[in-house]
């Protein structure tokens, strides 16, 4: 009998591809794929190891598990990903309950990992990082009608908080050519919306090809029937150019959406983070996005509590949101992360103070967010229906503003037709809640 396998994949949507990979690995060796790796004979964690809270994630996965390993409902558990990259030797002496710890570059060797688990060997694997394929024969995790697509993998940046280099190693491009030939394959397997992801999506190209190549990139995938929504997550603002936003507003396949993680805007800040810019320069690319792609929704992810954030320093960052109103905002409390620059820097925050600024952020971008719906009510926008909630007897999907995972849905109301998950529909606003906004649909597209 085929052994069965199954994973809990944790972290960014970039952690998802690489265990659709692995499981596309297993699958053409033969092992049984479950849904479920609580109901497996091994089960893989995909750990993420950004932050604190990501890493406590990944352990509390581990030991749910370990329960089940326990009772003997499970066989063996492999633990793989960011975190086992990062912390081989702590997750050997911390976590006994994994019976392997693979590096990220093993993943094509996660076949043979786990049949030495089940020959009740305990391997461990930690080649060079280089060695993650950066595309590859995938079993999708998502609903077919989207999909995620790796453009590039690491990262050179090096900003004082992050431990993403020294997981992931340096930036590498995959070829134009390999990117295209994917989504043509996804766009004919029913993939509608293409979500392009990579450490920084907007560096695409430069380390192989000489220059920024995302807005050729993207001229290519608009060429591609069946695709309707071309998606970009996790730009540096150093890399946002003319032709970019120009491509952006030109095709019509490019939702006007991006998402630019800045960070913070005070300029002491920004270069004790070892990131350049300070307020006023952000503020002016900020007006030239909008300007250049009327109708665009502005996403980004800020820092408070940073080692040396004065009070002052967080007052600009809040008047710096209140005047440039984003459409969709995330905010992290600093997690201090060993081997990092900011780790040893002096003045570190108190957590309480780090959480009460973030928490003060939030409540203010969601009055925007609120003030944001109601201007909405009376509009027909576009949506990609994903499915039909039961307790609210109505159907729901996301807009072009909304990315899946981590921003907001829009509910709708459908009197004679009934869309499927997939389908587009023209939906007329009529309210929101809690900044989700609700809705009748006019069209099924």
């Amino acid at each position: 009998m085929a052994i069965t396998v199954g994973m809990v994949s944790l972290g960014c949507a970039k952690n998802r591809v690489d265990g659709e990979m692995m499981m596309a690995t297993l699958k053409n060796e033969g092992f049984c794929l479950v849904n479920d790796a609580a109901l497996a004979d091994v089960a893989i964690v995909n750990t993420c190891g950004f932050i604190d809270d990501a890493k406590q994630e990944s352990i509390d996965e581990i030991l749910e598990l370990a329960k089940l390993k326990q009772e003997g409902q499970i066989r063996a558990i492999v633990v793989t990903g960011c975190m086992a990259e990062r912390y081989r030797e702590e997750i050997r002496k911390e976590l006994p309950e994994a019976d392997a710890v693979i590096g990220i570059g093993a993943n094509t060797e996660i076949a043979d990992i786990i049949r030495q688990t089940h020959r009740d060997i305990t391997p461990e694997s930690f080649p060079p990082k280089n060695r993650l394929p950066l595309y590859g024969e995938r079993v999708h995790s998502t609903p077919s009608y989207y999909s995620y697509i790796k453009v590039a993998e690491g990262c050179d940046s090096r900003c004082a908080y992050c431990a993403i280099p020294m997981i992931r190693g340096r930036y590498r491009s995959r070829p134009m050519e390999s990117i295209v030939e994917e989504a043509k394959g996804l766009a004919a397997d029913g993939t509608k919306e293409l979500i392009l992801i990579a450490q920084d999506t907007s560096r695409y190209g430069e380390d192989l090809y000489g220059r920024l190549m995302l807005p050729a990139l993207l001229d290519q995938l608009c060429e591609i029937d069946g695709l309707r929504w071309i998606r970009l997550l996790y730009c540096y603002p150093d890399y946002i150019t003319d032709e970019l936003l120009d491509t952006m507003a030109r095709q019509k396949k490019v939702v006007k959406y991006i998402d630019l993680p800045l960070q913070h805007v005070s300029g002491r800040m920004l270069k004790s983070m070892y990131r350049g810019g300070d307020r006023q320069s952000i503020t002016a690319l900020l007006h030239k996005i909008r300007g250049r792609v009327p109708g665009i929704t502005l996403r980004t992810t800020l820092i408070t509590g940073f080692p040396g954030e004065t009070e002052e320093d967080f007052t600009e960052l809040s008047e710096f949101v209140k005047e440039i109103r984003f459409h969709r905002m995330g905010c992290f409390a600093y997690s201090r992360e060993e081997g990092t620059a900011a780790a040893k820097m002096p003045n570190q925050i108190d957590e309480e103070v780090k959480l009460h600024r973030r928490d003060l952020l939030m409540e203010q971008q969601m009055r925007i967010m609120e003030e944001q719906c109601q201007k909405e009510i009376g509009e027909t926008i576009t949506v990609l229906t994903e499915g039909y909630d039961r307790y609210a007897e109505c159907w729901f999907g996301r807009s072009e503003q909304d990315a899946p995972e981590i921003d907001g849905k829009v509910f709708f109301f459908a009197k004679e037709q009934k869309p499927s998950p997939g389908q587009f529909a023209r939906v007329k606003i009529t309210n929101f809640i809690e900044c989700d906004l609700i809705g009748e649909v006019e069209e099924l597209l």
